[in-house]
């Protein structure tokens, strides 16, 4: 499975895996792969400084990289004081609503206190990128477009390469004309923020206008060696997937001591069917599991959701309540419509192992095919 893409980044495989865990994105770096640990979480730069240490000691001397969110479009800036300030009260007094009608408990009384996700604004995003430049990355995404010319530029003084993500052949030449290396095609069926266009469709369209200016990985709806082969067959050098690791052993993140989190026993009971777009998450659109708090927000009564970030920093403790519940019928949770082939918790590397086997296997069966 060797393409451009893996020789220029110096892994065996071309399969990049996206995943808000450094356990997982350590997992898949070792297994061949190159793990991209999603940094939005991190308010506190100096946490981040302390994953990617630990990062830098976990992966074997293999390469990582780092995902952050810069949106195209500057969200409102400000502190988190000032932020909570422009939420309306009739947006809170709907989740306090919902989640009591939902039964979801309050935080105990001892919890720690958290602020919500700040790593939206770009003034966070920076700093992100500030920490992620002094450890060895090898590659920084970002998972809303292009980033801004000068942090491109700063990348590649360093010599590290920019991957931004598209849903639009509009998009994916505005990333190249701004010095982007890698352009990340994300159809529809991809969980998170994701655009109109099926994969099947988008993939050789950014490709073809791409050209040789940059590399395309192809991500949406991949979970198996035969998805890999057909983004291959399309044109793309690689692929992206971030969904297909949620329900790895290596995931860990609001996981019970010794057992499955409420998200990963909704997500392994889930069909391909059981995902909506929604931009209750964030403010932007982004596939989600569905659930009954998804549903509580579609109901007529429900408000708008709020622009980045607004929207996150009013439902960050909603989602922290949910998670400590231990209910999965109301988690709030990004997935891919591949949620359906996602049965089974597996380690990373026996995932990765099948993907490689099954890519193997499909090649040889399609050069049957034309002799």
């Amino acid at each position: 499975m060797r393409t451009t893409a893996s020789d220029r980044l110096g892994i065996e495989y071309p399969i990049f895996g996206f995943t808000p865990s450094e356990d997982v994105a350590a997992a898949i770096s070792r297994a061949g792969g190159l793990g991209v640990l999603g940094c939005v979480r991190f308010n506190d730069p100096a946490e981040l400084d302390r994953v990617l240490s630990w990062m830098d000691d976990n992966t074997d001397g293999k390469p990582y990289g780092v995902d952050i969110v810069m949106p195209a479009k500057v969200p409102t800036e400000g502190s988190q004081l000032d932020l909570e300030s422009m939420i309306p009260a009739e947006h809170r007094a709907f989740v306090d609503r919902t989640l009591a009608e939902l039964g979801v408990p309050p935080l105990a009384a001892d919890a720690e206190q958290a602020a919500g996700v700040l790593g939206w604004l770009h003034s966070v995003a920076r700093s992100h990128v500030d920490v992620a430049l002094q450890h060895r990355i090898s590659l920084i995404a970002n998972a809303l477009g292009s980033p801004p010319v000068d942090v491109i530029d700063r990348a590649h003084r360093d010599q590290v390469p920019v991957a931004a993500l598209a849903g639009a052949v509009g998009h994916a030449r505005s990333h190249i004309a701004d010095g982007v290396d890698i352009v990340i095609a994300q159809g529809h069926e991809a969980g998170g923020h994701t655009g109109e266009i099926g994969s099947m469709v988008l993939v050789p369209e950014i490709v073809d206008a791409v050209g040789d200016d940059g590399l395309v990985l192809a991500a949406g709806g991949i979970g198996s060696g035969r998805q890999i082969a057909a983004a291959l067959a399309l044109g793309a050098s690689g692929v992206w997937m971030g969904s297909y690791w949620l329900t790895t052993s290596e995931y860990r993140l609001g996981s019970a001591a010794g057992g499955l989190s409420s998200t990963q026993r909704a997500l392994l009971a889930a069909t391909s069917a059981d995902t909506v777009r929604t931009r209750i998450y964030s403010g932007k659109p982004a596939r989600l599991l569905k659930t009954k708090w998804t549903q509580a927000w579609a109901q007529p009564d429900a408000p708008d959701p709020l622009p980045m970030p607004l929207q996150n920093i009013l439902v960050s403790e909603a989602h922290r309540r949910i998670a400590e519940s231990a209910d999965p019928e109301v988690v709030a949770m990004p997935v891919g419509q591949i949620v359906g082939r996602m049965n089974e918790v597996r380690p990373v590397a026996d995932v990765m192992a099948d993907l490689v086997a099954e890519f193997d296997a499909t090649v040889d069966r399609i050069g049957a095919v034309r002799t």
